[in-house]
């Protein structure tokens, strides 16, 4: 009879295996399991000095998304709980869930700040002969971060919810913004306006910039010119990302339509 699997020992599987078995929990729901196998698929690669492929990338971004998508929810349904029944109780309850949001988002700025970012840097290169997997890799690295600050960025009245890459604290709105803006200048100089990262990060760049920030008028200025770019160029698109594009697009013509709705009822009133 085989022995269980030892995940305290976890850095001894490899990396192929670990890919097998991040497989696995995916398949089977188990995100908390996928993030600890990607972690240290990514920290293996980082040590060879090879960047993480798209679907290696791909794979780390859906382990934590699912984990702290699921918290996420959590949170907001526990705020409509609080709306109609605000008690001690329910407050620790909340706090309880906020601390878990804030410890898995550091824990992916921590991992993607320590490893790929910094290989990203090490391996600066100006080859405009580069794959176009190597030039999305930093954009969508920085665009990781940028979205886990912005995460943070939403539990309010916790003086909890910080940026911890160091030994400083940091707010998270303003790291949000940081990397949101080094991600973007780089798509702009790397990245095709079709591109679905690049797309991807105008979207939720200007969501920070609309929810986060409070600069309405950015964030429909963003919205607008990558939306309108995108269009011009839509007759380059591939048929493998076609789909992908035009559905970004449309989240950000979605977006555009609801928050100038938004603009002329405050106008009206």
């Amino acid at each position: 009879m085989a022995a269980p699997l030892d995940l305290s020992k976890i850095s001894e599987i490899d990396r192929k295996d670990l890919i097998v078995l991040a497989q696995c929990a995916e398949t089977g729901e188990r995100y908390n399991d996928m993030c600890k196998f990607m972690n240290e698929v990514i920290m293996k690669l980082c040590k060879e000095g090879t960047k993480a492929s798209t679907e290696t990338r791909n794979m780390l971004s859906v382990a934590f998304k699912n984990v702290v998508g699921g918290k996420r929810q959590s949170i907001r349904a526990l705020k409509d709980n609080l709306a109609q029944n605000d008690t001690a109780l329910i407050k620790k309850y909340l706090k309880l869930v906020e601390g878990e949001v804030i410890d898995v988002c550091n824990q992916v700025l921590k991992v993607v700040t320590d490893g790929p970012l910094k290989l990203e840097e090490a391996t600066k290169t100006s080859d405009e002969n580069d794959a176009d997997e190597d030039k999305e890799s930093k954009v969508f690295w920085l665009k990781m971060c940028g979205d886990y600050c912005r995460y943070l960025s939403e539990i309010e009245d916790n003086d909890d919810a910080m940026v911890k890459l160091g030994a400083e604290k940091e707010k998270p709105a303003e790291k949000a913004a940081e990397f949101y803006e080094k991600a973007y200048k780089e798509a702009e100089q790397s990245l095709p306006e079709t591109h679905p990262t690049r797309l991807g990060l105008a979207l939720n760049y200007s969501v920070c910039f609309y929810e986060i920030l409070k600069k309405k008028d950015k964030a429909c200025e963003l919205a607008k010119a990558a939306f309108d770019a995108a269009i011009e160029k839509l007759d380059t698109l591939n048929d493998k990302s076609y789909k992908d594009s035009t559905l970004i697009m449309q989240l950000l013509r979605d977006n555009l339509t609801l928050w100038t709705q938004d603009e002329n009822a405050d106008d009206n009133q």
